[in-house]
């Protein structure tokens, strides 16, 4: 048996999909833990593009068992459509399980969400993610054990819909929730029956067994509801405590953390962003990393590589190895910069502040690496890389102190090389 966790360790939009994509060859189950469809993997196969926002990331590969956890927010209509996609392509490979456990999230969510949203600018995705987890806090939501008995389920959806109108009028908003939509959701959840499971009873099957199992988080570490850039986060637990109480297994069972970076940064959405570059490089990086949100479209924003916020997601999260994504999107920069330390009030620091109004103050400090204009597509073969891609990861890997295991140079499946240590090694 093996278990390996994925886990972002920025602000999201790592690079997750593709490395939960490529290494679920040697999984048997793949396991999505917490958030919703406000997250996007994107997965290239043979150069063609797959958006996921709510199916695992190892959905594409054959013959694997891809969990839905009961940590997860699922809205019906977003995971059917993934479903119907991918059977129109033949592309449904694997066998896919939804934990009774899962809380749902239904279109009252999403207009609570942009009512919300008008009255407090966090940057949310308005994919009524909050409001699910919240009414997950308040004890009235739904969850898709409410699915098996359809006419509990209408009759949990009426008080819902009642319930919702009311707390949109208070809010300001229109009543628009109907007998009509009513039935579509019932519609919904007859399609969604087969899928049903206990998805726990079914893992520690899986342990018991000796199976290989990956999990697969969505968001970044610095988005934690606890751990991350408070209040500007997403609403779920994104790191590693993620896995225990949205898989529903314990922590001796987690063997090995991969931490996924990308070689510079990116932040959707409001918030602190120390090294953000709200100028023409930040564009460049943007325009060449194709930064836009596979969930909003939302242009991202862009900076250099801040080494002081990612010792901290990878202390918080006990990372093992490391995966070093769009190292290509850095071609043809004459200059790179690392941020090294924080400035605050003139002093020198290598802490992450907890602090929001701390963080607001932080002027990085750089150390600056040559860019390089070789192109990295194709290369396999650490030896092949040219110097200063070579100086520049490795100057990653010291200051992170923890090792590179793999680094990607392009946005397909096959576009990962091997740096140092088998990302499964010592799992076991």
């Amino acid at each position: 048996m093996a278990t390996l966790a994925i886990l972002g360790c920025q602000w999201g939009d790592e690079g997750k999909g593709k490395l939960v994509d490529a290494l679920a060859d040697r999984a048997a189950w793949v396991v999505r833990f917490q958030g919703g469809s406000n997250a996007g993997h994107t997965l290239v196969v043979d150069g063609e593009k797959t958006v996921l926002h709510l199916l695992p990331s190892g959905i594409l590969r054959a013959n694997k068992t891809c969990v839905i956890g009961p940590g997860t927010v699922v809205h019906m209509g977003t995971l059917l459509k993934e479903i119907d996609e991918l059977r129109q392509r033949n592309a449904l490979r694997g066998r896919l399980l939804l934990d009774y456990r899962a809380h749902l999230v239904l279109p009252s969510h999403y207009i609570l969400d942009a009512l919300m949203e008008k009255k407090r600018t966090i940057g949310s995705t308005k994919r009524g993610i909050g409001p699910c987890y919240a009414d997950k806090a308040r004890r009235v939501g739904l969850r898709a054990a409410d699915l098996v008995d359809l006419e509990h389920f209408e009759r949990r959806v009426e008080q819902h819909l009642e319930a919702s109108n009311a707390r949109i009028q208070e809010l300001g908003g229109r009543p628009m929730l109907t007998a009509e939509l009513k039935n579509e959701l019932v519609d919904q959840a007859r399609r969604l029956n087969p899928y049903l499971a206990d998805t726990v009873q079914a893992l520690h099957g899986a342990l018991a067994e000796g199976s290989n199992i990956l999990f697969e988080g969505a968001q970044g570490a610095l988005l934690d509801i606890d751990f991350g850039t408070y209040p500007f986060v997403t609403s779920s637990n994104t790191g590693i405590g993620g896995v225990c109480t949205g898989a529903g297994v314990p922590p001796r069972h987690i063997q090995r953390v991969l931490g996924v970076l990308k070689a510079y940064a990116t932040r959707v959405g409001e918030g602190p962003f120390p090294t953000e570059l709200a100028d023409e490089l930040g564009g460049k990086l943007r325009e060449r990393g194709s930064e836009f949100g596979a969930t909003t479209g939302r242009p991202r924003r862009c900076g250099w590589f801040d080494a002081v916020a990612a010792r901290f997601a990878l202390a918080v999260n006990g990372v093992d190895a490391l995966a070093i994504t769009k190292i290509d999107v850095l071609t043809s920069f004459r200059k790179l910069a690392i941020c090294t330390k924080y400035r605050i009030g003139g002093q020198e620091t290598d802490h992450f502040p907890a602090r929001l109004q701390e963080l607001e103050l932080v002027e990085p400090v750089y150390e600056y690496w040559d860019g390089w204009t070789d192109n990295l597509k194709g290369i396999q073969n650490r030896a092949e890389l040219p110097a200063p891609v070579e100086a520049y990861l490795c100057r990653l890997e010291e200051l992170l102190e923890v090792p590179i295991a793999l680094v990607s140079t392009g946005p397909d499946r096959d576009a990962l090389m091997s740096w140092g240590p088998d990302p499964w090694e010592g799992a076991s």
